[in-house]
C-alpha cells in the first residue's frame, strides 16, 4: 500500500494535534524513522571505528544527528575530535590511521545546523523538522571549536549534473495513464475514512489481514467499526479521538487513472488542513451520512463550509457519496431528498448541474462502492458505483509550459543519502535531475539531487504529478511549508500587498483576517474595501463600500504582515476567529 501523509511542521502553542504519524511518544520526539537512521548509523559508525575505540552510542548518534546521518563525516569528526584530545606525542592506533586516511575530511564548518539550531528553527517555524535530538549548548559549542581546531578543509562537494532532458518530448512520448488528485470532503462522522478504508480493501490495495488487525486494535479501545479509517487515520491522536486531523493521502488505480486519494478533516478545528488538500484536488468527492437527522446537521456544520471552500479553491467536479444508506434500509425515499436538497445548495455555491452526480453507498458494507451491492437490495439504482463514477474523471489540463512552481506540502529527511527533501504537486512547469532551484520567500537556491513521482525514482516530472524532490545545497531553515519552488529564471515575487476579487460568506468590513493558499497561510489586515461588484459582470455596484454582505461579490485591499510568494491568478481563503469569511482570486 503506498501511503504518505503531508505534515503540517510550521507549528506553534495551538498546534497540539499535529504530532505526525510515525511519532512515538518517547520523551526526545523522535520519529520512528529517526529512531531506525541512528541506529542504522550507529552499527556503521562502530564498524569503522573498531573496538579500540571507546564512545557511547549517545556520542555516534549526537554527531550522527549533527550531520544528517552521514556515516562519513560523523567518523571523520569523531576521529579528528580523538586526535586533539590527545597527549602530544602520543600515536595513533592503526586502526584510527586507517579510518582517517579512508573517510573524507568534512569542511571546516558543519554542513548542517546544530541540534539546538534545528530545535529553535522548529519552534520559531522556521525549520523542516518537527522534532529534533535533545542536545545542549556545551555540547554544540564544544563541537564547533573541535571543527575549527582540528578539521581541514574539505573539496567542495560537485553539485548533481543535469542530463539535459527534453522533458515536454518525453512527457509526450511516455505512455501514461491518466493521474488524478481527489480530496473527500464533509462534515465530520459522515464516514469519509471508512468509506476510502473500503474502497482501498475492495481494490486489494490493502489486504484483509490488515483490516483484521486494525479491528481488533479498534475493538481493544472501544472502536470495532473504525477499522477501515485507521487505514487511512494512522496517528495516535486521529484513532483515539475518531476524527481526521491533517490530510492523508493514499493512491490506487483503475484501467483508466492512477489515483491519489486526500483524505480531509472534517472537524471544523481543522479547515485549514482541508484548505490544504483541496488546493491540490481536481475534483472532490463530497460524502454525506444519510442516517436520520444526520444529513441535515451536517449542512448546518461542515457540508456546506467544504462545498464553498473547495468551488473557491477552483474545483468544478463533485461527486456526492450518499453514505450510510444502509442504515435507512436503503430508502429511494431518503436518497432523493438528500439528493434534491444537496443539488440545490451545490448549484448555489457555484457547481453546474453536469458536473454533480450522486452514488448510494454504504462504507461499512460496501455495497456500491467498487462492486454494485447484492440483486434486490438497491433495485431503484441503476447508475454507476463509486469507482466507476471516479472513472469518469476527465484528464485535467496541466499547466506543462508555464514557469516551474511547487508548493512545498513537507519538509523531511528522506534516508541517510537523501538528508533533505520536499515533497508537493507540482503546480505547473516542469524540472529533472540537477535543475537548479529557488525557495521563496528566503530567496535561497538548492539543486535536485534527485527525485521520485508518485513514490518511483525518476529523472523528471511535469505539473500536476505529486514528487519529492531530494535537494542539495541548502540549509534546512531556509525551507518552510507553504513556500514555493521555482525557477530561478522565472522566480515568484514576495509580496505584502494583495488585492483580492473575493465572494464574501460572512460581513466583510476592514479587519484582521489569515490568508489561506494550500499549506501557505499568514495574518494581515483588510485595510481597504474598493468596491462591491456584480456577480454576473463584474461591474462596480458601488465604490468605498462601509460593509460588504454575505453572498456579495468585493474587490478588497489585504496588508500581509509578512512578504510571502504569491501572484495572480491564485485562489485566496480568507478566515477570522475560526471561521472562513471569504474566497477569491488575487488580482
Amino acid at each position: 500500500m503506498s501511503r504518505h501523509r503531508i505534515k503540517n511542521v510550521d507549528l506553534d502553542e495551538d498546534d497540539f494535534y499535529d504530532s505526525g504519524e510515525d511519532y512515538d511518544d518517547g520523551d526526545d520526539g523522535l520519529t520512528v524513522e529517526d529512531r531506525e537512521q541512528l541506529s542504522r548509523g550507529t552499527k556503521q559508525v562502530r564498524d569503522v571505528l573498531g573496538p579500540d575505540i571507546a564512545i557511547t552510542d549517545q556520542e555516534i548518534q549526537e554527531t550522527l544527528w549533527h550531520y544528517y546521518y552521514d556515516v562519513g563525516k560523523s567518523v571523520t569528526w569523531i576521529l579528528n575530535q580523538r586526535a586533539s584530545s590527545q597527549p602530544k606525542g602520543s600515536k595513533k592506533s592503526k586502526k584510527e590511521t586507517k579510518a582517517t586516511d579512508t573517510v573524507a575530511t568534512p569542511t571546516k564548518k558543519a554542513e548542517g545546523p546544530s541540534p539546538d539550531d534545528l530545535v529553535t528553527a522548529a519552534q520559531s517555524g522556521k525549520g523542516g523538522n518537527k522534532a529534533s535530538k535533545p542536545s545542549t549548548k556545551q555540547a554544540s559549542t564544544e563541537k564547533e571549536k573541535n571543527e575549527k581546531s582540528a578539521v581541514a578543509p574539505a573539496v567542495e562537494v560537485p553539485k548533481p549534473k543535469s542530463k539535459n532532458i527534453n522533458v515536454l518530448a518525453e512527457y509526450e512520448k511516455s505512455k501514461r495513464k491518466n493521474a488524478a488528485n481527489f480530496v473527500v470532503i464533509g462534515h465530520v462522522d459522515a464516514g469519509k475514512s471508512t468509506l476510502m478504508g473500503r474502497l482501498l480493501l475492495d481494490l486489494k490495495v490493502v489486504d484483509q489481514r490488515t483490516i483484521d488487525r486494525f479491528r481488533k486494535e479498534a475493538e481493544r479501545v472501544g472502536k470495532s467499526s473504525f477499522a477501515f479509517a485507521w487505514v487511512l487515520d494512522q496517528t495516535s491522536e486521529e484513532r483515539t479521538r475518531g476524527v481526521t486531523i491533517d490530510i492523508a493521502t493514499n493512491k490506487f488505480e483503475t484501467e483508466k487513472t492512477n489515483f491519489t486519494i486526500l483524505d480531509a478533516p472534517g472537524h471544523r478545528d481543522f479547515i485549514p488542513n482541508m484548505i490544504a488538500g483541496a488546493s491540490q484536488a481536481d475534483f472532490a468527492v463530497l460524502v454525506v451520512d444519510a442516517s436520520t437527522g444526520s444529513f441535515e446537521s451536517g449542512l448546518k456544520g461542515q457540508t456546506k463550509e467544504h462545498a464553498l471552500l473547495v468551488r473557491s479553491m477552483g474545483v468544478q467536479r463533485i461527486i456526492v457519496a450518499v453514505n450510510k444508506l444502509d442504515t435507512v434500509g436503503w430508502s429511494h425515499e431518503r436518497f432523493q431528498e438528500i439528493e434534491q436538497q444537496a443539488s440545490s445548495f451545490l448549484t448555489s455555491a457555484g457547481f453546474q448541474p453536469k458536473n454533480i452526480s450522486f452514488v448510494p453507498c454504504s462504507g461499512l458494507t460496501g455495497d456500491n462502492i467498487a462492486h454494485r451491492a447484492p440483486d434486490g437490495l438497491v433495485p431503484w439504482y441503476e447508475g454507476p458505483t463509486l469507482v466507476d463514477e471516479l472513472d469518469k474523471s476527465e484528464p485535467a489540463s496541466r499547466a506543462l509550459e508555464k514557469p516551474l512552481r511547487l508548493t512545498i506540502g513537507d519538509i523531511f529527511r528522506g534516508g541517510i543519502q537523501n538528508p533533505l527533501s520536499i515533497s508537493g504537486r507540482l503546480d505547473a512547469g516542469h524540472l529533472q535531475i540537477g535543475d537548479p532551484i529557488v525557495a521563496m520567500p528566503s530567496g535561497e537556491t538548492a539543486y535536485v539531487k534527485a527525485l521520485d513521482v508518485d513514490e518511483e525514482p525518476a529523472e523528471w516530472a511535469v505539473a500536476g504529478q505529486n514528487v519529492v524532490l531530494h535537494l542539495s545545497d541548502i540549509d534546512p531553515i531556509h525551507l518552510r511549508t507553504g513556500d514555493v519552488v521555482c525557477s530561478p529564471t522565472s522566480p515568484i515575487k514576495n509580496i505584502s500587498t494583495l488585492t483580492i476579487k473575493l465572494l464574501a460568506f460572512d460581513h466583510i468590513t476592514p479587519m484582521h483576517i489569515d490568508v489561506h493558499r494550500g499549506r501557505l497561510h499568514t495574518p494581515g489586515q483588510i485595510t481597504q474595501l474598493v468596491a462591491t461588484l456584480d456577480k454576473s459582470t463584474g461591474q462596480v455596484l458601488k465604490k468605498k463600500p462601509k460593509l460588504v454582505q454575505p453572498g456579495s461579490v468585493a474587490r478588497v485591499v489585504v496588508q500581509l504582515a509578512n512578504p510571502v510568494p504569491l501572484e495572480a491568478p491564485s485562489r485566496i481563503v480568507l478566515r477570522s476567529n475560526g471561521e472562513t469569511v471569504a474566497a477569491g482570486l488575487l488580482e
